[in-house]
């Protein structure tokens, strides 16, 4: 039919649910400090990393149910 648009955002937040939860992994104990001891950045990337796996999931199986 057309594009599905869960693709294309699921795409973008796996993109950057991976690239920001890549630098709280590795930006260190000083970033941690300064929000009362939670990496914002890791847990906010792994959101963003299930969400967008969620939508391309969902895109996958509406695909396949049209078949």
């Amino acid at each position: 039919m057309g594009l599905d648009i869960r693709i294309p955002v699921g795409a973008l937040f796996s993109l950057l649910g991976l690239l920001l939860a890549g630098y709280g992994l590795h930006g260190g104990a000083a970033l941690a400090r300064r929000s009362l001891g939670i990496n914002i950045d890791l847990w906010w990337g792994l959101v963003m990393l299930v969400f967008g796996v969620a939508m391309l999931l969902l895109a996958w199986r509406a695909r396949a149910r049209n078949r």
